[in-house]
């Protein structure tokens, strides 16, 4: 273990590190690197990360969340995109033995064969069978150490994802965890505020939107934090919230078709001003004209003049099936 005065999360070691390696920020990134250990400390509380836990944390800077991230769970798989990080990381992790580093683009990497890799190798360490995990920081995982077989529902209960999420590429990280069905319980991460509040909201609200809808469709959410722009170097030019999506054992709600729901509520937050009848008539979705989704609403015994900021998660998942 590392003491705290000389971890990442103060400011003076952060600048040094930098300053060693010439690091230069890459707006391209996102990249605001945590300096605060009470933030730090209340996402891995917020996570409920214990030593039974694989943690995949995307974007792991030089390391900061990271060391304490080290400090909690059984092991970390950090993905990062940005090359020229490894030699940092490969320095700023070198006193822990359960992180592998991964250079990889967290939309583009096969997140359930790095997990299985890592899970199989505590499972071998924890039966003494004479095989090590290997928790060295490297720049990959070996694809052929790994037979490509589905993460069973056991491992599936002891993997967290935690991440300082850039705010430029939230949403589709988020969304492709979510679709991809990763092998995950759940998911905190740090955010903008905005986007937060609005994978939060209650129907009606100015924040609530198709983003509410499909985190909440997935997940139950619980922002645990609300953090300053001075708890980051560089500083974001807006706030940022600690928010934890815990991942449904079933959706909320049964629909006889995921993705025609998915497309009405897309096509009901497009134009927000308009109707929900007009907005969806002018999506173009097959078959789905205006009177129907008129007819549609009178059968659920909603105003056909009604906005989709209006319907629940449960009222739109009626609405598909009535027209699917």
């Amino acid at each position: 273990m590392i003491p705290d005065e000389e971890k990442l999360s103060n400011p003076q070691v952060t600048i040094s590190t930098i300053k060693k390696y010439g690091f230069n920020f890459q707006k391209k990134f996102g990249q605001n690197f945590l300096i605060d250990s009470h933030v730090i400390t209340k996402i891995i509380r917020a996570a409920e990360i214990t030593k039974d836990d694989i943690v995949l944390e995307i974007g792991p800077g030089i390391g900061t969340m990271t060391q304490y991230l080290a400090e909690a769970a059984g092991h970390v798989i950090a993905v990062e995109i940005d090359s020229k990080l490894m030699p940092i990381l490969a320095d700023t992790l070198s006193s822990y033995d359960n992180v592998t580093v991964v250079n990889e683009d967290i939309l583009k990497c096969d997140i359930e064969k790095l997990v299985r890799n890592v899970a199989d190798s505590m499972s071998a360490e924890t039966a003494g069978d004479g095989k090590n995990a290997d928790g060295s920081v490297e720049g990959a995982v070996d694809d052929e150490s790994v037979d490509g077989a589905g993460i069973d529902n056991s491992t599936a209960h002891h993997v967290k994802v935690v991440a300082n999420l850039p705010y430029y590429i939230t949403t589709p990280i988020i969304m492709g965890l979510f679709e991809k069905n990763i092998p995950a319980e759940s998911i905190t991460v740090m955010v903008q505020k905005e986007v937060a509040d609005r994978m939060n909201a209650e129907p009606g609200g100015k924040d609530y939107g198709a983003l509410t809808l499909a985190v909440q469709y997935y997940s139950e959410t619980y922002i645990a934090a609300n953090v300053p722009p001075n708890c980051f170097i560089p500083r974001p030019g807006v706030g940022s919230a600690v928010i934890r999506l815990t991942k449904h054992d079933n959706p909320p709600v049964v629909v006889k078709d995921e993705k025609l729901m998915f497309r009405l509520i897309h096509a009901s937050f497009e134009q927000r001003r308009k109707t929900l009848k007009n907005g969806i008539s002018n999506a173009g979705l097959p078959g789905i004209t205006k009177e129907a989704v008129g007819e549609a609403l009178t059968e659920m015994g909603l105003d056909e003049n009604i906005r989709g900021e209006r319907l629940s998660l449960a009222e739109f998942a009626r609405l598909a099936d009535i027209l699917s």
